[in-house]
């Protein structure tokens, strides 16, 4: 009796399995009936198509995505631990370290709906309706500044959405236009009498130094030069400006309350913070670094609200506040006017 290794035998196996005549011949399962296919033949393409009926939004998406995404990727999609980024990045691409995320990096929304619909949430892919994929489709995007939150994604509203990327990738001809350069015979022809070295390879640092520069020291004057005292002047509260922060406010939900009966969730109360001391609202556990702030004199003034609203992680080192923060300018103003009118 022949003995064939383990491995000779399942290699074996899966061609006789992807064959369907070799498969019912040897009695080995059937063929795949066309409805079955079909429930697994669910790619979407970046014209549309493969798209199913369906539709959702931002509001409805954070919910979703809260219960399903957020234990991995965060609240607001800014990721946890080493799992992946889902929002932010914008303008890094060209960093020594970008940031890659749906909004920054992927050039086609139907990379995201068709990766979602397919593989997620891990552990349980497959369980998401089509109108659950739409909503969180649409809260990434709203996390990322592509929409607004009341802006309905949809299989007829898909192609409307402008990935900030979507130019920045090039179709791969090089099977065509470069390959039989690279074949054949080197030609050895023409060749360099000498190599310099013209740059350097920042990133790995490999690149041999011929010299070593000389270290100088420079003298620094180190009287301070007389400041000049700025007034500001406060500017009237713009109600139509605040009610469009209300609005914006919708973001911040999920970690703040306001108004009577408020009570402190993962983030503060934010009734009465404008023009207050920093880390002062009872029974909120703050971060060192907040506390610290507050009692070294910081005031939630305009500027100060609006710095950290940009990027609260960047303003503050060692915060708690996990909010990626607001990329655009009018949508910070926004905030603060709303939270002025926020009363203790």
């Amino acid at each position: 009796m022949l003995k064939f290794p383990k491995s000779t035998v399942l290699i074996a196996a899966s061609v006789f399995l992807s064959n369907p005549a070799f498969a019912e011949k040897l009695g080995l399962g059937r063929a795949a009936l066309p409805e079955e296919i079909a429930a697994w033949d669910t790619d979407v393409r970046p014209d549309g198509t493969g798209l199913p009926v369906g539709s959702g939004d931002a509001l409805i998406g954070e919910e979703i995505f809260a219960d399903q995404c957020a234990a991995c990727h965060g609240d607001f999609a800014e990721g946890i631990d080493n799992w992946p980024k889902l929002a932010g990045g914008a303008d890094t691409l060209d960093h020594e370290d970008p940031l890659k995320t749906v909004g920054s990096y992927w050039p086609y929304l139907s990379t995201a709906y068709d990766y979602i619909q397919r593989s997620m949430p891990y552990g349980n892919a497959g369980t998401l309706s089509d109108d659950d994929v739409y909503s969180i489709v649409a809260y990434i995007l709203y996390s990322n500044d592509l929409i607004d939150d009341d802006f309905v994604l949809s299989n007829e509203t898909f192609l409307d959405v402008e990935m900030p990327n979507a130019a920045g990738f090039i179709f791969d001809d090089r099977a065509q236009a470069e390959y039989s350069q690279w074949s054949g015979d080197p030609c050895m022809e023409n060749c360099k009498a000498e190599v310099k070295v013209t740059m350097r390879a920042m990133v790995l640092d490999v690149t041999p130094e011929e010299t070593k520069a000389e270290e100088t020291t420079a003298v620094v004057d180190a009287t301070p030069e007389p400041v000049e005292e700025v007034v500001v002047e406060v500017a009237a509260f713009d109600a139509e400006l605040a009610k469009a922060g209300e609005k914006v406010f919708k973001k911040c939900k999920s970690c703040h309350q306001i108004g009577d009966g408020a009570k402190n969730k993962s983030g503060p109360v934010l009734n009465g913070i404008f023009d207050n001391t920093a880390g002062v609202v009872d029974g909120f556990k703050y971060s060192k670094v907040m506390r610290k702030a507050g009692e070294d004199g910081l005031v939630w003034s305009e500027t100060e609200l609006a710095a950290f609203l940009a990027k609260p992680k960047k303003y503050m080192k060692g915060t708690k506040m996990s909010f990626a923060g607001l990329k655009k300018e009018k949508d910070q103003l926004a905030i603060v006017e709303f939270l002025k009118s926020l009363e203790d």
